[in-house]
């Protein structure tokens, strides 16, 4: 082809390419690509509840987006929007918005339809309020609106309800019952009545709206200082007969079981939306810890409330979305009702922390975990980390035993005992007759400090850490289904730090559970495992905290103890730990028996029943001159084993085995 060819060629196929561009150009300068664009920049400005960027029509650009914040703000959350097909009619566009809102634990989705108008090269937004929502009026703003889903109950043992819907009065002040002027002076007279700080009330009144009723306390009945014509004496007073999940009486357990209220600001944010203000939630205990099995999931109400334009108006409400409550599931543990409110009886009057742990050792179920009063409501039964003082001896005389040592065994008990500088004595009022070559048995029953000490030569620390695992000590417990401290026995120490463990001190450290266990397991000649918790496996799948070690405290040394200590992070049957044996059980249990035939704990002979067996303890903490002590005792009824934990007594058959004989004997009646 000729270079003239090439060039006409050429010409052409540009031409039809220009003829094609000029084409496209046409067919889509039609305004649909600027209308997409600001259909999307629409959605993305209302899912950020900001439209102060875009062109509105119908409304000031600020003031709609006030208008904007103003409606969803009682949602207090942030939607998902996306614009659906535009469709164009010339220079109108109209597109869906599609809505999405995650509601507490329901999802609200619904679509409004948006309206753009093309002026010179830019869509402006149609503003109307349906454009927020359908059916939306102009002033009216969205508020949501919680409906409790019925909490689980908490059942003890044979499925006795221990916490259940039991009726109360929400006393507070009704707004809508008292001029606005008025309500200042109402919300401190009412704080003055009920016990609370006047100022912090008075500002949760100030911060209410015209129609709220602003709770001030919970009563389970009116008492002589709060009675119903006294709250209703005061404008706006008011007492609503309302029910709660509560246990039997106050202090029933609360420890353990922690107590249901509103959720707190920190509950709140730490709850990743799962709780909003005005929520019930568990506080502390299985309560919290199984919060989200026994709450279930709320409903909500998405109500549209009109603008107040008069002074006493009531303006009504339109539910714009609703969804329906799922109940909590029920909880059940082993609690035994009645072994429970005698455990805090006779606790009542002690006024350092103690405890009373009972269990049943054929099945390990917890039958009793009382804190005292003097524990401020913290749950010292299974939490509480303390050394556990000549109680100790059960794990050392095992330890003997696997060494050759039989109850019969004669061991040397020395008024005093020196190791490396230090010097060890027996407690106060140690029998003489029981000095000097004495029976292993008699040693255990008397409570021979050097005794023990004395065979630490024979006795490693890891053999005493063995004994103690054993003894189910130490030890997972995987079917607990509650926080706890399971004890701590190191497997390493020396000099005086071993002498001290041969006696229950140095680190050793026993909760008042553990020392249930450990006393469980000789009844039971095996190991045992405790329960409390029967159905915690449906917890798995709830987000129920599993943290078994969540608060412990400090140990008197002012550090806590090993991680390995907590129900989860301990061995759950080390391979070099044999179990206790029938045989070994019998052993420990016929020296147990000493204690209360021959030893110091004779008051438990008036026991009625099967023949009780126990052993004391008292350890020394602190730097006071003399030292302040712990009073420890454990025993064994039939299929019963109970520990007795006073923090600050005297000694352990002293204050804490008339507690335990107490117990005991009520138990039996």
């Amino acid at each position: 082809m000729s270079q003239m060819g090439k060039l006409k060629k050429h010409r052409l196929v540009l031409g039809l390419v220009s003829l094609v561009m000029a084409g496209s150009l046409t067919a889509c300068d039609d305004g649909r690509a600027g209308a997409e664009g600001a259909a999307k920049q629409l959605a993305s400005s209302l899912a950020a509840l900001d439209v102060g960027q875009i062109a509105v029509e119908g409304k000031d650009a600020a003031a709609a987006n006030e208008q904007l914040k103003a409606v969803f703000e009682g949602l207090d959350a942030k939607p998902a929007v996306e614009s659906g097909d535009v469709k164009l009619d010339g220079d109108t566009a109209t597109f869906p918005l599609n809505y999405s809102w995650n509601i507490g634990s329901a999802k609200w989705e619904y679509s409004s339809e948006a309206t753009l108008k093309k002026s010179g090269d830019k869509w402006a937004v149609q503003w109307t309020p349906a454009l927020l929502a359908p059916e939306l009026s102009e002033g009216e703003t969205l508020s949501v609106k919680t409906v409790p889903a019925q909490r689980g109950q908490i059942l003890g043992a044979g499925d006795a309800p221990i916490v259940e819907d039991r009726p109360v009065f929400r006393v507070g002040i009704d707004k809508t019952k008292v001029p606005a002027e008025q309500a200042d002076a109402s919300a401190r007279a009412m704080a003055a009545l009920l016990g609370l700080d006047a100022e912090e009330y008075a500002k949760q009144v100030a911060a209410s709206g015209p129609q709220a009723f602003v709770e001030g306390l919970v009563l389970r009945a009116y008492t002589p200082e709060i009675t119903e014509a006294k709250i209703e004496a005061i404008p706006g007073g008011s007492s609503i007969l309302d029910s709660m999940a509560l246990a039997p009486t106050r202090t029933f357990a609360r420890a353990l079981l922690g107590s249901v209220g509103q959720a707190s600001a920190e509950q709140i944010e730490n709850s990743n939306g799962a709780l909003r203000a005005g929520d019930t939630t568990g506080t502390g205990g299985l309560q919290q810890k199984y919060d989200s099995l026994l709450r279930g999931k709320d409903g909500v109400e998405v109500l549209a409330t009109p603008e107040v334009k008069s002074e006493g108006e009531t303006p009504g409400t339109k539910v714009f979305f609703s969804s329906l409550p799922s109940p909590g599931t029920t909880l059940k543990t082993t609690l035994d009702l009645k072994l429970q409110q005698l455990a805090e009886e006779t606790l009542a009057k002690v006024g350092p922390a103690s405890a009373i742990v009972a269990l049943k050792p054929s099945t390990g179920a917890v039958l009793a975990a009382a804190s005292g009063p003097g524990s401020n409501g913290y749950n010292t039964a299974l939490l509480g980390q303390y050394a556990p003082g000549s109680t100790f001896k059960i794990v050392d005389s095992l330890a003997m035993f696997r060494n050759g040592a039989t109850p019969d065994s004669k061991v040397e008990c020395p008024s005093t005992l020196t190791v490396d500088g230090r010097t060890f004595k027996n407690a106060e009022g140690y029998p003489e007759s029981s000095l000097g070559s004495v029976a292993l048995r008699d040693a255990f029953a008397h409570s021979c400090n050097t005794a023990f000490i004395n065979a630490r030569d024979a006795v490693s620390q890891d053999q005493l850490e063995s004994a103690a695992q054993a003894l189910g000590v130490a030890v997972e417990a995987p079917k607990l289904g509650a926080d706890a401290f399971l004890g701590s026995v190191p497997g390493a120490a020396e000099g005086t730090e071993h002498a001290a463990s041969m006696i229950g001190q140095g680190k050793v450290l026993f909760s008042p559970l553990s020392a249930a266990v450990m006393a469980a397991s000789v009844a039971n000649g095996a190991p045992v495992s405790p329960q409390l918790v029967l159905n915690a496996d449906a917890a798995q799948g709830s987000g129920a905290t599993q943290n078994p070690s969540a608060g412990a405290t400090p140990t008197e040394s002012g550090s806590a103890p090993p991680s390995s200590a907590s129900a989860s992070a301990l061995p759950a049957s080390p391979a070099s730990t044999k179990p206790i044996t029938k045989e070994e059980a019998a052993s420990l249990a016929d020296m147990m028996r000493a204690v209360v035939t021959s030893g110091h704990a004779g008051f438990l002979a008036e026991v009625p029943g099967t023949p009780v067996g126990a052993k004391t303890g008292t350890a020394e903490f602190g730097n006071d001159n003399p030292p302040k002590t712990h009073a420890w005792i454990v025993a064994t009824h039939g299929d019963l084993a109970v520990a007795v934990f006073v923090e600050e007594g005297g000694l352990g058959a002293t204050v804490s085995g008339p507690l335990l004989k107490t117990f005991l004997t009520a138990a039996a009646g």
